[in-house]
């Protein structure tokens, strides 16, 4: 999601650039990358990955420490393809929804995969305000972004929301890597999103999907 952790096939959820950061008189600031905030905006949207010219799409439901991913292609696991992913923060674990199966298959958060829903994207060395820009129809400010990340130097261009701190765009400039949101809507999202299906059985893997890119 992953989505900062270099050429190795990522983890769409936690790599979505859901990086949100609200200060005081919810103004965005800029702590520390082991800080453990969590993000609190509700909304949906439309995000498109792209990777070396390939295109991932997914419908993305966000509500405090809990996110939503519905892709339009489903993901690949040992036990099956699961169209949908459930992130609990709080219980540090990802869900894939095997609809065929009735099953929940349920993996550990990676830490790196972790970092980029925290307040500065991994390994973040420097930021430079660029200027005021857009990004999915809204305003944001424009950040230029350095980070050293597992001995890896790259540098970013990140489109910052104004009212949320949630980033709608990041591109890296160092590779064929980016993801924007095409579309983008504060709302309340109903809990059920994010809970166990009735009837579904719950099984534990350490292993991770594949098809996300």
């Amino acid at each position: 999601m992953s989505f900062i952790a270099g050429e190795k096939a990522c983890r769409w959820g936690l790599c979505l650039g859901l990086v949100l950061w609200v200060g005081q008189e919810g103004m965005p600031c800029y702590a520390a990358a082991d800080d453990a905030a969590i993000p609190s905006a509700e909304f949906s949207g439309s995000l498109v990955k792209t990777v070396k010219g390939r295109r991932y799409q997914a419908q993305v439901f966000a509500k405090g420490d809990r996110l939503r991913l519905e892709y339009k292609y489903a993901i690949r696991t040992e036990r099956g393809y699961a169209a949908i992913e459930i992130i609990r923060l709080d219980k540090s674990e990802t869900w894939y929804l095997l609809a065929q199966q009735k099953e929940l298959l349920v993996t550990g958060l990676d830490p790196d995969d972790l970092l980029p829903i925290r307040p500065a994207l991994p390994g973040e060395r420097d930021r430079i305000l660029v200027g005021d820009a857009t990004a999915a129809g809204r305003p944001t400010q424009l950040f230029e972004v350095q980070t050293d990340h597992h001995g890896r130097v790259e540098r970013f261009y990140e489109w910052v929301d104004l009212d949320t701190g949630v980033v709608l765009k990041l591109v890296s400039q160092d590779r064929e890597w980016s993801f924007e949101y095409e579309r983008f809507r504060l709302s309340p999202q109903p809990a059920y999103y994010f809970e166990e299906p009735a009837g579904y059985k719950k099984r534990m893997t350490s292993t991770m999907p594949r098809g996300r890119g």
